[in-house]
């Protein structure tokens, strides 16, 4: 599928996004291996959450979908999962690859992850080098890259780990795996990462503590399933925001997204470059905050955007590259290797994507200079990513003629119905 974007006018609106995709994968892979019952509402019917659900069951777990955006699931304990019948397909989801590694490290049975033809070109050493010091047994191709063969039977050990580089499914793989781990396990990040997995598993009775930047997990304690309402995902509220401010004279209220402060370096640095957004009525649903954001049509100016926000915003920058491109001045990132390593090069496919729309971008290893202009039309490639997809549909809302983005299929994975819900601010994206 390919994205017709025509110039657009938005208007003010009151919408929701879907929910967070973070928080409904480990609602599935917590509340599995829970006692009881985990309830979850306001669940991502996206592509990558569903090849979650359909692994989890595929390891023995009762998983029911009442309606789209809730999911009913009956906890089999920390010790209840079984060998499945076959590979597990992960899809195209990165999150769950490395998050399951962990959790099926210190099972009795052996099991092999594999994904689609992006997900088995993505680098899973930095989960096999801890996991194996802890005792695992994974094997993968030659360069580090799925599918990985995960042996079972084998008694892991806690250790102290200190990441290399931040990375939020790095840690929770880890911590998954110190769940079955003797001791405690315990991880040192370079820089704050989203929490989500911390929150859930001590919502769900585990032992987790937080000191100086190192997350300790006991092993071995019983999870207790119960509610879990999952806020409105702010990686996909992205967009939205993205789309109000490089319009004219919109107010647009997006309600119940998640504003966990491990996540919220993307309107830190929007503010910076002079982005009108603020948040409503706070509240927390269970341990994660949640607000109403309101976004409106602002004149950003660019600047060099601070490393040390990176692993605060580490999904949001193909936003945040359309971002710069249509602020006065120049904008440089840095800092954003990680990048390099997401469903795409996120840096090159943005770089490329913005130079064929007429702005012009100076790329570098780990970052690149964005200088501000006017966006003109033509076509670009998605090169398949979700998230590249939809920063160039809004920046297709500003250009001066018709954008046509080649290969959105991919978009359903984080973003179900994105072009109906832009519609309904006066985005003009069509699915061709």
């Amino acid at each position: 599928m390919d994205f017709k974007v025509t110039p657009s006018k938005l208007r003010d609106a009151v919408v929701t996004v879907p929910g967070d995709k973070s928080i409904s994968h480990r609602a599935l892979m917590l509340g599995s291996i829970a006692e009881g019952r985990t309830d979850v509402r306001g669940f991502l019917n996206g592509a990558d959450c569903l090849a979650t659900a359909n692994a989890m069951r595929a390891l023995g777990v009762n998983i029911e979908h009442p309606s789209a955006t809730e999911v009913v699931i009956e906890g089999v304990g920390l010790h209840g999962l079984q060998a499945p019948a076959g590979d597990l397909d992960l899809g195209n989801s990165g999150t769950a690859m490395r998050l399951m590694a962990g959790l099926l490290a210190g099972q009795e049975f052996s099991t092999t992850l594999k994904g689609d033809e992006s997900l088995n070109g993505r680098p899973m050493g930095r989960i096999i080098t801890p996991l194996t010091n802890m005792g695992a047994a994974i094997d993968s191709d030659c360069d580090g890259t799925p599918p990985l063969q995960i042996a079972g039977g084998l008694q892991l050990r806690g250790i102290h780990y200190e990441m290399p580089v931040a990375s939020a499914q790095v840690k929770s793989a880890v911590l998954l795996a110190g769940l079955y781990a003797d001791g405690e396990t315990s991880v040192t990040e370079p820089a704050v990462t989203r929490d989500h997995t911390e929150r859930m598993l001590r919502s769900m009775g585990g032992t987790v503590t937080l000191s100086s930047g190192t997350v300790t997990l006991t092993g071995g304690r019983v999870l207790r399933g119960g509610p879990v309402e999952v806020p409105g995902d702010l990686s996909s509220a992205t967009f939205i925001i993205l789309g109000t401010l490089l319009s004219q004279h919109a107010d647009i209220l997006i309600k119940n997204v998640g504003v966990n402060p491990t996540r919220c370096g993307l309107i830190e640095i929007l503010r910076g470059m002079g982005a009108d957004i603020r948040l409503e009525a706070p509240r927390l649903w269970g341990d994660e905050p949640v607000a109403d954001i309101r976004a409106r049509s602002s004149v950003l100016t660019g600047g060099p955007v601070d490393p040390r926000l990176v692993s605060l915003a580490i999904d949001e920058f193909p936003a945040l590259f359309v971002a710069a491109g249509a602020a006065s001045g120049v904008t440089t990132f840095s800092g954003l290797e990680e990048l390099r390593v997401k469903e795409s090069d996120r840096i090159a496919a943005m770089a490329t994507g913005l130079r064929r729309l007429g702005i012009q971008v100076d790329e570098s290893r780990d970052g690149a200079v964005v200088h501000g202009g006017r966006f003109g039309g033509g076509e670009v490639d998605s090169f398949h990513d979700h998230r590249v997809a939809m920063s160039l549909a809004m920046a297709g809302t500003i250009a001066n003629e018709e954008v046509i983005i080649r290969g959105v299929d991919n978009v359903d994975t984080s973003f179900p119905g994105f072009h109906n819900c832009v519609a309904g601010i006066g985005a003009d994206v069509q699915v061709v």
